[in-house]
């Protein structure tokens, strides 16, 4: 480089706004993690944001800490819960197994993915969709999943039951709820 190079002369770019630039690029400001925090939930759960409002604006009506209730109410979506039982290999899969009606929700057919189950219920997969390869490929290696404590599964009939709503120690979910709840209070 020659004497006269900028970047030999300053470590930051030339201009009105040189030094801040450098400053702020290092650190991200608080919305912007509440921000990556909220889309990181959406994107793991697989809703869309008007959802996921409503599942915000109900979890503050609840008793509670608004963060694990937002937490609890993605939980408990009939797709988190086929993915959860090991009857999917991703939500996404999940999502569309569901829609696509192979499921029964206390031996009705149901095929709305944000279904929310409750204590008790019983997940199974319908008749008529145990005669396709894929629940039969299932059904061979299905002994070997691990589910929540919260979810129990017979491996044998492929049917799972909710033996209670889960609690924030059942989440394995790698996010900051309050960081969501700080987002949405502003």
């Amino acid at each position: 480089m020659t004497p006269k190079c900028a970047f030999e002369r300053r470590a930051y770019p030339a201009g009105q706004h040189g030094r801040e630039t450098q400053f702020r690029r290092g650190r991200a400001s608080d919305y912007l993690l509440q921000l990556r925090e909220k889309q990181k939930a959406r994107r793991i759960y697989g809703v869309m944001e008007r959802q996921f409002r409503n599942y915000f604006r109900r979890s503050t009506q609840q008793v509670g800490l608004t963060g694990t209730n937002l937490l609890i109410y993605l939980e408990r979506r009939m797709d988190n819960v086929v993915y959860r039982l090991g009857m999917a290999s991703s939500r996404a899969q999940a999502r569309q197994l569901v829609q696509h009606g192979h499921f029964m929700l206390n031996g009705r057919k149901t095929n709305i993915p944000s279904a929310l189950v409750s204590a008790g219920d019983q997940i199974s997969i319908r008749p008529e969709s145990m005669k396709r390869p894929f629940f039969k490929m299932l059904r061979e290696d299905y002994d070997d999943r691990q589910v929540p404590r919260w979810l129990g599964a017979d491996a044998r009939s492929l049917v799972g039951n909710v033996l209670h709503l889960p609690t924030r120690d059942d989440i394995d979910v790698p996010l900051n709820e309050q960081l969501i709840v700080e987002y949405y209070s502003r």
